[in-house]
């Protein structure tokens, strides 16, 4: 028996490419894999300062990433919130996103990228991390932690 699709990348109105429920989802289910080349972060940075356009690359704890720009699949358009319905929870060398409350047919997915980003956090690096999800709690930033923009 042919399995049912669960999720769709489309256009998204917080950000390009999300991907959105096709079916309901209860709180906890696994949704998918974020697939790709597991790397180092300066290969990683390397690809991406000569790919122009988005960045696709998932942090693991060991200090390397999966590069889902090479062998990835759609779980690389979730799009960031503040206040995500999901979250990613890392086995091995692999990251997994289950929902963190219940999802609606047509809801965009999101997950807190919480960015680590190294040196001063400056309005330019803000500027280049604004977040966009509406969210009524939005830091207004994809970084983690105290990085409330002004």
């Amino acid at each position: 028996m042919p399995r049912t699709r669960r999720i769709s990348a489309r256009h998204s109105p917080v950000h390009g490419t999300g991907l959105f429920a096709l079916q309901p989802v209860e709180a906890g289910e696994r949704l998918i894999e974020y697939k790709g080349e597991v790397t180092s972060w300066r290969r990683a940075a390397a690809r991406q300062r000569s790919d122009a356009g988005h960045t696709f690359v998932f942090g693991l704890s060991d200090g390397r990433v999966i590069d889902g720009s090479r062998g990835g699949n759609s779980a690389r358009f979730l799009n960031h919130a503040c206040d995500p319905n999901c979250e990613a929870i890392e086995v091995g060398d692999r990251v997994f996103i289950h929902a963190l409350t219940a999802i609606d047919i047509g809801e965009e997915l999101f997950i807190d990228y919480g960015l680590a980003i190294d040196g001063e956090i400056t309005d330019e690096v803000r500027a280049q991390y604004a977040c966009h999800c509406g969210a009524s709690d939005c830091r207004r930033s994809m970084i983690g932690g105290s990085a409330r923009s002004p």
